[in-house]
């Protein structure tokens, strides 16, 4: 489905909308509630990913597709490697065939597990025989992908011996680390994070049973920062349900979005976003920690006219798609001007942008959902715009709510 999204003018100056909870940490403790049935979750994502990861872990099939859910893959090779007995082959798309596992498999190698591979070596479809682990020290590269380090950690507690989990160069993503383990915390389980050195400890014991209420999740959020930078002087969007003591690294937004003039402020379980003042000044940032949202900033970067230098943008490249030749791509269709190395994005000051260019998505739900704000802007056309339903399947009906016209 080719949707149009037409030049739209939100209908209000104050609007209202309420987000589905945070992929990342309904993953996790979908995961963890798996091992720990004693625990209830409430205001669990109702993304596709999250939807896989719950019929995954409930699947009692030898087979086991997660589609294009990436996290799903990483977390799932390391739970299935822990049931002891059971044989499952965990497969996914054409593109989850192109995405490396293989640092994550020989670190659970390490810790004894059975893993093979039935098509490339070190990609799926993989073949994961359940055991019990006994060993518990392990290296890891950390400067790939912080999922390879989460799947370990999320897993730990149930290793005979837990898990000390030596970390390897610069680590990247370290506040998905850190949610990991204020997670494991938060279920009752014993960590510490020490220099470059993870240990958690292992759980013999029934957990104390509580109700954990999953925050909405930031990612989705950036689309509501951009659309507030890229409005008029005064506009002001609430979403709920934030927590100014997020977990999630993406709550970096509200220092970023700053520098395009946006306020956040926190009111009880929503955050209001106002637009207070117009910028073009030059950006420059470090997103090694927050890469998901490189997308949504070099799109308002570019609605606005503004020159941006992003960096630490390595891990992209092995997401749905390579993102970053994607960006270039599409924002050039635009009439933008963009440079990429393998870790960086450069864009150049605009003083113009296309309209009703087609914007392909390239199965990748961050495309359309980034792309969308610029109907702000100019009629722009996104392809295949159901793809959003891999994070956030309400999207196009929320933009239609607070003002954006939109026909199929």
């Amino acid at each position: 489905m080719n949707i149009t999204l037409h030049k739209s003018k939100l209908e209000s100056r104050k609007s209202e909308i309420t987000i589905t909870g945070s992929k990342s940490e309904s993953n996790r403790l979908l995961l963890l509630q798996a091992l720990y049935p004693e625990f209830k979750l409430e205001n669990v994502s109702n993304s596709d990913d999250s939807n896989l990861m719950t019929n995954a872990l409930s699947s009692q099939s030898d087979v086991v597709d997660i589609h294009h859910a990436g996290t799903a893959m990483r977390f799932l090779t390391a739970y299935f490697s822990i049931q002891e007995g059971r044989t499952v082959t965990l497969t996914g798309s054409q593109r989850m065939t192109e995405r490396p596992i293989k640092i994550l498999a020989e670190a659970l190698q390490e810790l004894g597990a059975e893993i093979s591979y039935l098509q490339n070596d070190g990609f799926p479809p993989i073949k994961i025989i359940g055991k019990k682990l006994t060993k518990h020290k392990v290296a890891l590269k950390a400067n790939v992908s912080s999922q390879y380090i989460s799947a370990l950690l999320l897993i730990a507690s149930k290793l005979e011996n837990g898990i000390e989990l030596t970390l390897e160069g610069e680590i990247t993503s370290v506040p998905y680390i850190k949610m990991t383990l204020s997670l494991l915390d938060e279920i009752g389980v014993e960590s510490s994070f020490v220099g470059n050195v993870i240990t958690v400890k292992p759980n013999t014991k029934a957990l104390t049973p509580k109700t954990l209420v999953v925050e909405s999740d930031w990612s989705s959020a950036s689309y509501y920062f951009s659309i507030a930078a890229i409005s008029d002087i005064g506009t002001e969007i609430t979403l709920s349900s934030y927590k100014e003591n997020s977990l999630q690294g993406d709550s970096v937004l509200v220092d970023i979005y700053k520098h395009f003039g946006v306020t956040s402020t926190f009111n009880g379980n929503s955050v209001t976003l106002k637009k207070v003042s117009d910028s073009t000044e030059p950006l420059k940032l470090d997103l090694k920690n927050a890469p998901d949202i490189a997308q949504t900033i070099a799109v308002t970067c570019f609605a606005l006219g503004m020159p941006c230098d992003l960096i630490g943008l390595h891990t992209l490249k092995i997401k749905e798609t390579d993102r970053l030749v994607a960006l270039k791509t599409e924002i050039e269709k635009l009439g933008g001007e963009v440079k990429i190395t393998d870790k960086s994005l450069h864009l150049a000051a605009s003083t113009k942008i296309n309209e009703f260019v087609p914007i392909a998505t390239y199965n990748d739900h961050r495309m359309a959902m980034a792309f969308a704000p610029l109907a702000l802007k100019i009629p722009i056309i996104i392809e295949h715009a159901a793809v959003v339903s891999k994070s956030y399947p309400t999207f196009w009906d929320d933009l239609k709510a607070i003002g954006f016209k939109i026909t199929e």
